[in-house]
């Protein structure tokens, strides 16, 4: 819900720092890699009661994710690039209600359970909905520098790390959360379907073609 606005305004310091980043030889796959990796370092991290200090790593996973589109555009954007960016950004996502059902099976368990289950709903709307849209040639116009067609909703990226952090910094209302995002996400599902159904109507056959069966 938040993304476009966000992006707007760190637009200009990430473009900066992605051209001192490339100036040095970085390449905007590797540091999508590297983001990864950063932010599957909170696994252990919750896993083991330092929550707190897993916020570094979210944070640097989220930095890097900025950076990385930055420097593919003042590159060479390219599809691979754009897979890697979504695959490993839905991977992260669902590391850390994990990381928390870790931390305290007992406790945390059904809430992570729910929470993923949630995040498959808005994952795979979002891709089917991207390709599908890709398909008929459809382009996003309030994300047009995005790899593929990107559809927002009630949970977005900045939504999911505000609550992250949440979690982080009280993991007691780790349940409590996560069925509340989880809530959230079924919204944005269920709207999601619901464009889909809208734009993807049939196209009516052109007069004399033949009838599929």
């Amino acid at each position: 819900m938040f993304d476009r606005a966000l992006n707007s305004a760190l637009q200009r310091p990430l473009q900066r720092l992605a051209g001192k980043l490339i100036a040095v030889g970085l390449r905007a796959d590797q540091l999508t890699w590297g983001g990864f990796l950063l932010g599957l370092s909170a696994i252990p991290l919750i896993a083991l009661g330092h929550s707190q200090w897993a916020i570094v790593s979210i944070m640097l996973n989220r930095l890097a994710d900025g950076l990385d589109g930055a420097m593919a555009r003042q590159a060479q954007p390219t599809d691979r690039g754009a897979f890697l960016d979504i695959s490993l950004d839905f991977l992260f996502y669902a590391a850390i209600p994990l990381a928390f059902a870790l931390a305290d099976p007992a406790h945390n368990g059904l809430p992570s359970a729910v929470l993923i289950y949630s995040f498959i709903g808005t994952g795979c709307t979002f891709l089917a909905f991207a390709v599908l849209a890709a398909k008929r040639g459809n382009c996003s116009t309030a994300y047009p520098n995005k790899g593929f067609y990107y559809l927002g909703g009630l949970t977005e990226s900045t939504e999911t790390i505000a609550v992250f952090v949440l979690m982080c910094l009280v993991p007691t209302w780790f349940d409590v959360l996560a069925y509340g995002f989880a809530g959230l996400c079924a919204l944005t599902t269920v709207s999601r379907i619901s464009a889909g159904i809208r734009l993807f109507k049939p196209t009516p056959p052109k007069p004399g073609s033949p009838r599929q069966p």
